[in-house]
């Protein structure tokens, strides 16, 4: 198989949608919290204790389900303190979100140490398995492609729609938009800018945990955010266009491995992100109050 073939593979692209997945999740979170005028720097961190929690929760002998609501709470739980310590207290975002980072990676390491004293591997789970999608899942290329993932990768997908229409359909989604613009209208309305800043931080879920599995992918949702414009279908399009490219640099690898160091291959999906995060930001309209501190009773 040459290298059009791979990329107009049906495997191909059900791999990058699997790889698209969490990069949805925390995107989308990541958009939500910048639309509302709050840059979280902290998200990397955010998705590895919510991958710890998740985790362990299902390894105890909780539900599936039950793992992704507790991996939702706890990076909710660090989401909160990110902006009860940017909107009201008022301290950089820089460096508050790098510091949520550090201290919610290092709280997992230091929980997992206690839980798995002895442990050099994690121990196993049962995993969420792929659902076929009666009918659809026999398509040629789509069926393969799209309709046989696992329920969390068709929640992420939901997710984007909810998200698009939550933010342009609704009163409170209006709410957040106005508080990324001019969080001072906000205020003339009632609305408490901290609690819209802080509700929608971080959505993120997984089931399975292991050190440095994130991998930078919370910088990337960062950058995704940018490239999509802060809107949700092209935050998407953004991850997939990345997963895509890191999906086929794996196949690539097998292909030309003897003739190409295996670094490059890494490399490719974050130089072609950069590059496409260069075209399409010149032309982002971003929140005009993002980054900015805001405090109550101000003009």
């Amino acid at each position: 198989m040459n290298a059009l073939e791979i990329l107009l593979s049906a495997s191909l692209w059900a791999a990058a949608i699997r790889i698209a997945s969490p990069l949805i999740f925390a995107t989308l979170g990541e958009l939500i919290s910048e639309r509302a005028g709050v840059l979280n720097l902290g998200i990397e961190g955010i998705m590895t204790v919510g991958a710890f929690a998740g985790w362990y929760t299902v390894y105890q002998g909780g539900d599936l389900w039950l793992g992704v609501v507790v991996a939702a709470l706890a990076g909710s739980a660090f989401g909160l303190l990110h902006g009860v310590l940017v909107v009201p207290l008022g301290l950089s975002q820089h460096v508050t979100g790098i510091g949520i980072t550090l201290f919610a990676a290092s709280l997992t390491y230091y929980t997992y140490r206690l839980a798995f004293p002895e442990v050099t591997s994690p121990p196993k789970i049962e995993a969420f398995q792929p659902w076929a999608i009666p009918v659809l899942s026999d398509m040629p290329f789509f069926g393969e492609a799209l309709f046989r993932q696992t329920p969390l990768t068709y929640l992420a997908f939901i997710a984007v729609g909810f998200v698009g229409w939550f933010l342009y359909r609704t009163p409170a989604g209006l709410a957040v938009r106005t508080a990324g613009e001019n969080p001072a209208a906000v205020e003339a309305q009632g609305i408490d800018v901290m609690g819209i800043g802080g509700a929608f931080l971080t959505l993120s879920a997984f089931n399975s945990f292991y050190f440095e599995m994130v991998n930078g992918r919370g910088w990337i949702a960062i950058a995704l955010v940018v490239f999509g414009s802060w809107r949700p279908g092209k935050a998407l399009l953004g991850a997939l266009l990345f997963a895509a490219f890191d999906a086929y640099q794996l196949r690539l690898q097998q292909l030309a491995s003897a003739f190409v160091p295996y670094q490059i291959f890494l490399m490719l999906p974050y130089a072609l992100s950069i590059l496409a995060l260069v075209v399409m930001s010149r032309r982002a309209s971003y929140p005009r109050a993002l980054m900015i501190p805001y405090r109550k009773g101000e003009r």
